[in-house]
């Protein structure tokens, strides 16, 4: 059972530099100088930063080296381990969390993680999200919890049968560590996710993830659907599950309180299931087989 955190309240400026926190952050990327020093600037008080790299053609590592993180490349074999599980090798902390290069920890964030990596019964720790579309945050709608830290030493990365998968790519897929025993810690300030690359990365991105989703929703995998709220692991097998989510995240969630952002971020997802159905539907189609 997740554990909340109480939310913190803003302090007022302390003169004294605070104590490095004993955990190393990893921070993805590929092409990301849009993002990068904002996320680096965002986990400095960390004892280590480190971005693993693949392979950018733009001024990401300079960037990011600039502002204090240390680089490893990574270029992927097509096996595992994958980015995140291979980028462990170079970490000598025990808690370990991790960020997209679009991703950022406001100070909330920070203070309480701060207290997670000093609880010892703690082995893992996920917050919301904190989701920006079309130039403004998204205050209502659909949100998703995301597990950005776990004990290297109780916790695994999973490594389902996703290989085959068409347009497979390097980084882990819908799915978060798992813990070996422990408690998992729920926070309620959540962390920013804003992407300024544009709705033509998006949806390309997406449409890669819906091939994922698809295959292992067709071969039966279990890996997803375990990171998935008790409500997400109803929802996966609901028919028309585009219509009910889109009712669900713009009407039950109130996203119509974000007005046309909220609208199209609504439609947006609600295409993204879409996809996954159409991709499962054509996989079936071609015999390929699933679950057995």
């Amino acid at each position: 059972m997740a554990k909340s955190i109480l939310s913190t309240k803003k302090r007022g400026c302390a003169m004294s530099i605070p104590t490095p926190i004993d955990a190393t952050v990893i921070i993805l990327t590929k092409n990301e100088e849009r993002h990068i020093a904002r996320a680096v600037a965002s986990v400095e008080e960390f004892r280590n930063i480190l971005v693993v790299d693949s392979g950018s053609s733009d001024r990401t590592v300079d960037i990011a080296s600039n502002s204090g993180a240390r680089i490893v490349q990574f270029e992927w074999d097509g096996k595992y381990p994958k980015k995140k599980e291979w980028a462990l090798e170079f970490v000598e902390t025990d808690w370990v969390f991790y960020l997209d290069a679009d991703e950022f920890f406001d100070s909330d964030v920070v203070e309480d993680i701060r207290r997670v990596v000093l609880d010892p019964s703690a082995v893992a720790f996920e917050v919301p999200l904190r989701y920006f579309w079309e130039g403004r945050e998204l205050l209502h709608g659909h949100r998703v919890m995301k597990r950005i830290g776990m004990r290297r030493s109780r916790c695994y990365w999973p490594r389902p049968d996703d290989l085959g998968v068409k347009n497979m790519w390097e980084v882990e897929g819908h799915y978060q560590p798992q813990a070996r025993s422990g408690k998992v810690v729920r926070g309620v300030n959540p962390m920013g996710h804003q992407d300024e690359d544009g709705l033509y990365d998006y949806f390309a991105r997406h449409n890669r993830y819906s091939d994922w989703e698809a295959h292992m929703l067709h071969r039966g995998e279990r890996v997803s659907g375990n990171s998935r709220s008790k409500l997400g692991k109803l929802a996966v097998n609901l028919p028309a599950k585009p219509l009910v989510f889109f009712v669900y995240s713009y009407l039950a969630r109130r996203g119509f309180l974000d007005g046309k952002a909220g609208l199209n971020y609504a439609l947006a997802l609600s295409f993204y299931y879409w996809q996954i159905g159409m991709k499962v539907r054509e996989l079936e189609l071609s015999g390929e087989t699933g679950a057995e």
